[in-house]
């Protein structure tokens, strides 16, 4: 029998691989949100290589919403080139440890993220009420 090393892993790789695809664009902007944090924590701990590390992750997150886009849309095109600015605006965050710009770009984030919130829980409400409330 193996113990379970990490339970906490263990919930966090089941809630992924269990969540919808709306789901996971909203742990997206989360992941992201926490990596702004990280990053102007570690710039105003003076922490360059953590504050590297942690917009780095953000950008990847930017760099797969971008890529998760269905271009088909006039939507995504928007969405593009707001997710375009800003990776570069993170970019120019790393460079000139600017927290100001980090602020900026968690405006944004945050906004994707309650407007998702949103949809997703109107889907949810559409959902259970062609079902007549079942489950």
């Amino acid at each position: 029998m193996v113990a379970m090393k990490n339970p906490y892993q263990t919930y966090s790789n089941n809630a992924v691989t269990t969540a919808s695809p709306g789901e996971l664009t909203l742990m997206l902007y989360n992941g992201c949100l926490k990596f702004i944090n990280q990053a102007k924590q570690a710039v105003a701990d003076g922490n360059i290589e953590a504050k590297n590390t942690s917009i780095q992750k953000a950008q990847a997150i930017i760099q797969e919403l971008m890529v998760t886009l269905n271009m088909e849309t006039a939507v995504s095109e928007n969405l593009m080139s707001l997710y375009d600015y800003l990776n570069r605006r993170l970019v120019e965050a790393n460079i000139k440890n600017d927290t100001i710009i980090l602020e900026e770009v968690e405006g944004f984030v945050t906004e994707f993220r309650d407007t998702w919130k949103e949809v997703i829980q109107k889907n949810r409400q559409l959902q259970h009420a062609g079902t007549g409330g079942q489950a």
